[in-house]
Order: structure tokens, then sequence, then C-alpha cells
């Protein structure tokens, strides 16, 4: 049974890639800010036959990343999904939310990976999934901040890559164009259809089909891959 460590996985990507997980016989550690949508996630994976835990942390804080890493143990599978997406225009942009985006966003899958990977480089085996976003290659406007954070992301994919490949570790991204999350769900209708219309289906993905790949790129079946940075969207990067 593999140990898998998944941030931000109390809701959206995260949760759904902790059920993928569970029901394929993974010991699932979801981790996130919020206590009550972790139990939620924990106890529909247990009473479907999974195993799972919950542990709190708010990964803008490297205290709270360091305690995560120390009390999640070996780690056989990191997914760094955890992230924010402000949306601001460049003149307008916020410096506070600038830093605290960097910070949950690369600094926390940074310093995390770099907590867990010494474990799996001398076990001589492991996974690292990031969660980047299509943003990181195409323009969208207002999201400057995040954009550059999800470039960033792609990037360290391919730098962990070929650090870590010639003892066991692979490490890969899924780039997902619109998701059906609470954010989408938020958006009017009118921006809803400029970002289904910006894909070849011509809708936004469903959180399943995001994790299916996340968990793909996690196992044995992904086995020659690293370094790549996977677009889960609809056809969008390719129009």
């Amino acid at each position: 049974m593999r140990s898998v460590l998944i941030t931000g996985s109390t809701d959206g990507i995260g949760a759904e890639s902790a059920r993928v997980f569970g029901a394929q016989g993974d010991d699932v550690i979801v981790s996130g800010r919020d206590a009550s949508k972790g139990a939620m996630v924990v106890d529909e994976i247990v009473q479907n036959g999974g195993s799972a835990r919950f542990i709190p942390a708010d990964l803008s804080s490297l205290d709270a990343l360091h305690d995560l890493a120390a009390e999640a143990g070996d780690v056989d599978v990191l997914v760094n999904n955890a992230g924010m997406a402000p949306v601001s225009a460049t003149v307008g942009q916020d410096a506070g939310v600038f830093d605290k985006t960097f910070a949950l966003n690369i600094r926390a899958p940074y310093f995390l990976t770099q907590a867990v990977a010494p474990g799996m480089l001398e076990r001589g085996r492991g996974a690292i999934v990031n969660v980047s976003s299509v943003a990181a290659s195409v323009a969208v406007p207002l999201m400057s901040v995040y954009s550059a954070t999800k470039a960033a992301l792609s990037e360290l994919t391919r730098t962990w890559a070929a650090e870590f490949a010639d003892r066991g570790v692979r490490v890969n991204a899924v780039a997902p164009g619109p998701v059906e999350t609470a954010m989408f769900h938020s958006m009017t209708p009118e921006k809803a259809k400029e970002f289904n219309e910006a894909t070849m289906l011509n809708r936004a993905a469903t959180t399943r089909e995001v994790a299916d790949v996340v968990a793909f790129l996690a196992s044995d079946k992904a086995s020659y891959m690293t370094g790549a940075v996977v677009p889960v969207d609809g056809g969008g990067t390719a129009l």
C-alpha cells in the first residue's frame, strides 16, 4: 500500500484525487485548512473501504509545511495541488496578495518537495505530481500572478524530473483548463461560456477527469513518463 499525500485536498481536484487514490487501495493523507471538509473526504474514502487520514496545514506557513511533512512520514506519492488564483489587473495588483499567491503556489510545493523527496530518493522510488494550469502557457487576462506561479511550477516539474530521475523518482504535472470547481461555478454565465468556448470540447472538465490523469501519472502505467506537463484542457491549448 502506497502512502499518498495530497495538498489542498479538502475540495475540488484535490478531494477528487484523494477519492481516486483511496478507491485504488492507497493510504491517502488528506491535507488542507478546513478540518470539517477534510473529515468529510476522509469519511467518504473510509466508508468506501479505503484508508485515509487528515492532517491540517496552512501551507502559506513554512512551519506548518514542515509539520505536515513530519506528521505524514514516509510518502510514496506527493501531489502538489494546493493553490490560490487571484483575479486582478496588473495595474491594480495588491502586493500582499502577490506575495501570498507565490508563497502558496510556489514556495509551498518547493519546500514540501524538498522535505518529502529525500525519503523517496533513499528508497529508490516515488512519484510527484504537480497541478499546474493551461494558464502557464496561454494568456489569461487578469490572472498574471496566477499564470506566473503556474509557469514556474511547470518548469520546476521539468527541473525536478532531471534531478531525481537517476534515483527512481518521477515528476510530472497536469495542466487543467476550465474545471467544474466552486470557483468555476461562481463565474457569471457569460464568463463560464467564454471559458468553455476556449476548448475544443466546449465544456469544462469534471474534477474526476483531472483526478484520473493525476492518478495515472503516479501509477506504474506511467513508468516511462517524467518531466511531462500533460494538458487536461479539452484541446484548449491546441487551438
